[in-house]
């Protein structure tokens, strides 16, 4: 899949012209860096959590059901990025969803896609990106479901996920060792329309 190329700002603007590609895991983990940097960038973290992530994100690579899809400029630059992989039992996000639900056999935890990571870069967000990315990762997915969690406030992403048709599964919910709260959101698959929306994640 390649598609594009996608105007990353309004009508008229000068913001460059993005395409959207597959990664498959050998690009995926050759690239690990700059998408790392993207990460950083968009959450406004700070650098040291780079070598962390970067080890992390390959772990989920090897992972079954793994896809990722990047938003790339005309110079092969990486603006946006998304990532998941099929949930399993035994898979730490996994069992802190289940322990956050109260059963295993939730129809939330039976087959599902785990939408890992969605990031555009500051630069480049308000365009649609993002829509367009979670679009391209979703079609086609074999699972029944996807899941995700996403820090609790008024933002885009929050718009971006109701616009998409995701639901609550879990609100003001604390993962492991982290004390912000989450929202954990879910939408069934296949994904179907979508509402256009003139600013995206």
């Amino acid at each position: 899949m390649t598609t594009g190329p996608t105007q990353a700002g309004p009508p008229g603007s000068t913001a460059p012209q993005l395409t959207l590609r597959p990664l498959d895991p050998e690009s995926f983990v050759a690239r690990l860096p700059e998408l790392v940097e993207v990460y950083v960038s968009a959450m406004q973290y700070p650098d040291g959590i780079a070598a962390a992530r970067a080890s992390l994100w390959q772990e989920h690579s090897r992972r079954n059901g793994f896809a990722s899809v990047v938003a790339v400029d005309a110079q092969d630059r990486i603006r946006g990025l998304t990532y998941g992989y099929t949930g399993h039992p035994g898979q730490w996000w996994f069992s802190e969803v289940e322990r956050g639900i109260g059963r295993r056999d939730s129809p939330w935890l039976v087959d599902y896609l785990e939408l890992t990571e969605l990031h555009v870069r500051p630069d480049t967000q308000g365009a649609g990106i993002g829509q367009a990315l979670l679009t391209a990762l979703l079609t086609g997915r074999p699972e029944k479901a996807v899941l995700l969690s996403t820090p609790e406030g008024t933002n885009r992403a929050w718009k971006l996920y109701r616009r998409m048709g995701f639901v609550d599964v879990l609100r003001q919910y604390r993962f492991t060792g982290d004390p912000r709260p989450f929202g954990v959101l879910g939408r069934t698959l296949p994904l179907g329309p979508v509402l256009p929306s003139p600013t995206g994640r």
